[in-house]
């Protein structure tokens, strides 16, 4: 019904950074929010960034360092990372809240790997 893509992910060297893309496509009637999450084993995971029209929240440990934005495409969204560290490495994931023409409910990406190592 709803489908969320994706891309970008890959490894870096600390200070350097990664852009990460999302698509997500089906019968969307209206996006309410579009978010970044991460994950490394064996813990939870957690918001990276989200995004709900103009309005952004960041977690702490990414705030003046990661971008969210919107992209060209319609319902996609964009991650800038900038001066990456060892601590970001996870698998990312996309998340969209969104309304179709039968119910309204959340969905994930399958993730893309980021490694920050030199």
């Amino acid at each position: 019904q709803v489908q969320v893509v994706e891309s970008g992910g890959g490894l870096v060297q600390p200070g350097g950074s990664l852009r990460l893309s999302c698509a997500a496509s089906g019968n969307i009637l209206l996006l309410h929010v579009m978010g970044w999450y991460r994950q490394v084993p064996g813990k939870q995971r957690e918001l990276v960034a989200r995004a709900s029209g103009s309005l952004t929240d960041y977690a702490d440990s990414v705030k003046g360092r990661f971008t969210i934005s919107t992209g060209d495409a319609k319902n996609s969204v964009n991650l800038q990372m900038n001066n990456l560290k060892p601590e970001d490495t996870a698998v990312y994931y996309c998340n969209v809240d969104v309304r179709t023409n039968t119910s309204r409910g959340n969905y994930w990406g399958q993730g893309t790997q980021v490694t920050v190592s030199s």
